[in-house]
């Protein structure tokens, strides 16, 4: 190779926008992935909290009469409450033939609760309203119930190797009861 056509090689640009683009782009669809992944997780996370959110209140619109357990004995929530608020928190309505909300729910690694609190006159000052004289068992107690999941976020690039191993959607809330 003559002198002339060596400096004719280095000076020459033709290609530069391409090799550039081969060391960009790794790292643009790291971002590009990284983006439509943690979209996908948001939208999961919000599917959750909205069935959670639903569970709950759900659970708070059942009669006082299941909730008997504000009476001074140990607050639980009735297996069928329980098991009907799993239900419309999973599925979405109270049907058990209905798709799952979110794909990755199965009942080896998601943990699902229903819980009772019992709340009395705080600050001195007395419940009254619906839960004066309720059928609790006791006057003045208002019972409160709390829907919490946990399942283990499915990732939708999970044929890219990311697995999303130690990844969990948890949402919790809670409502009074009010009775029908």
């Amino acid at each position: 190779m003559t002198k002339t056509t060596l400096l004719y090689l280095l000076r020459d640009t033709r290609g530069a926008a391409a090799a550039e683009m081969v060391l960009v782009l790794p790292l643009l669809l790291v971002i590009m992935f990284g983006s439509v992944e943690l979209g996908n997780y948001m939208l999961n996370e919000h599917t959750l909290l909205k069935a959670v959110r639903d569970g709950a209140r759900y659970a708070a619109r059942q009669p006082f009469a299941s909730y008997s357990g504000c009476n001074g004995t140990a607050a639980s929530v009735p297996t069928a409450v329980s098991d009907n608020t799993k239900l419309l928190v999973r599925k979405g309505t109270l049907s058990s033939s209905d798709p799952d909300l979110l794909s990755n729910w199965t009942d080896a690694s998601t943990y699902f609760s229903v819980q009772m609190t019992c709340s009395t006159a705080a600050g001195g000052t007395t419940l009254g309203g619906i839960y004066l004289g309720n059928t609790t068992g006791t006057a003045n107690v208002a019972p409160a119930v709390q829907v919490y999941a946990r399942i283990k976020y499915k990732p939708i690039l999970g044929l890219f190797g990311f697995t999303g191993s130690g990844f969990y959607l948890d949402a919790v809330d809670q409502a009074a009861v009010t009775g029908v």
